[in-house]
């Protein structure tokens, strides 16, 4: 392997990128319009639910208990209704997620030492926020059980009794459990491996529908001076838009990055090498533009986005699916990037994920090399 055509290649690779402003263009705007869309618009934080409510009590006992959903941030009280045809009308229409019916006998019930059946109706046709939202109404109705019981005692007895167990949570790396921490750092690497397959798997399908692979076979050029010399220009794309990435993560959404940054670039300079080898071997298979792109996304963005736990956690999805996920870079490159940026760790405690995207770019860029063979059939 000789350098000198190994940047003639990369030289020739620059100067049709930099006649082609659109399409460098949509490699740096695309992941910057990605990250801006996911970002604001996705998200897994459920605040703000809207609650209806029906008041059959209509007591200091009643109003009690209900302004404890009322203050909460995890509530916003829609209004009260009279009866089961208004309820049904708010959660069919989406005007309430939850309507919370409180009997008659309330107030009676809680001053007799008797248990008060409050009603909750929860919209389950989202089966994930059903879920999180009788989560926070069976914890407000238990901490409102417990203020009432302690009231008892101490009208009782003169004392405040201690609690048996004192549960004191500290939660580590987000602390403030926004949603955005873990999907900026995660949706990071679903757009490397998308925008690096992409542009890489037009490079030699173009030369095959233009003509100009015939030129490039008549030269002493070796598949590998070829294949490395279109891989290098779009490497350093793939960096800046790692940088930009970053850039914009930390400085417009406030994502903290805790680890080391040199890890960080480095780690996905190992993903977007073997992702460029990736699209480079693609296009070299399938030598037509069209063909290429569309496997290039079935191949890189489908999975990154669905099996490597960025969206959806690995131990939730079948066992024969969790086997796929193995041989996915993008669930090392999600991993690694998490733990570097909110967990602050270093390649002592991640380097199997690192070595794995290492085995990956060196196994693909390999089988670009060979697959290449300087003929015209």
């Amino acid at each position: 392997m000789k350098l000198q055509r190994l940047w003639a290649v990369a030289r020739k690779e620059s100067i049709h990128i930099r006649r082609d402003p659109r399409s460098l263009g949509l490699a740096i705007g695309i992941p910057m319009l990605m990250i801006l869309l996911f970002g604001y618009a996705l998200t897994l934080d459920v605040d703000h639910v809207p609650l209806v409510a029906w008041d059959q009590s209509g007591t200091p006992a009643s109003r009690a208990y209900l302004s404890q959903f009322t203050s909460s941030r995890y509530f916003a009280f829609q209004g009260a209704a009279d009866n089961y045809r208004d309820l049904e009308h708010a959660i069919d229409t989406r005007q309430a997620w939850i309507a919370l019916v409180i009997p008659s006998g309330f107030a009676r019930d809680l001053a007799a030492g008797r248990q008060p059946a409050v009603q909750a109706l929860v919209d389950g046709s989202d089966s994930n926020t059903a879920g999180i939202v009788l989560g926070y109404a069976q914890g407000i109705t238990l901490a409102y059980n417990q203020h009432i019981t302690l009231a008892e005692i101490q009208r009782a007895t003169g004392t405040t009794p201690a609690p048996s167990l004192d549960l004191r949570s500290r939660v580590w790396f987000n602390p403030d459990l926004e949603s955005k921490n873990f999907i900026i750092p995660g949706i990071i690497a679903v757009i490397m491996g998308l925008i690096a397959a992409l542009l890489t798997s037009l490079t030699v399908a173009r030369e095959w529908e233009s003509g100009t692979m015939e030129q490039l076979i008549s030269t002493p050029i070796r598949p590998a001076e070829l294949i490395l010399g279109k891989l290098l220009p779009y490497f350093v794309i793939g960096l800046v838009d790692v940088l930009i990435a970053v850039l914009m993560a930390v400085f417009l959404f406030h994502v903290p990055l805790r680890g080391s940054v040199l890890l960080l670039f480095g780690v996905a300079a190992l993903f977007i090498i073997g992702t460029i080898a990736q699209g480079i071997l693609i296009s070299t298979v399938a030598r037509q533009q069209l063909l290429a792109s569309q496997f290039a996304m079935v191949s890189t963005f489908l999975p990154a986005f669905l099996l490597s736990g960025f969206t959806f956690a690995i131990a939730n999805m079948p066992l024969p699916v969790q086997v796929i996920t193995f041989v996915v870079p993008a669930r090392y490159f999600v991993a690694l990037v998490k733990g570097i940026f909110l967990r602050g760790v270093g390649l002592g405690a991640m380097w199997p994920d690192a070595l794995f995207l290492l085995v990956f770019a060196t196994v693909v860029a390999g089988a670009a090399i060979r697959k290449f063979r300087k003929k015209l059939v």
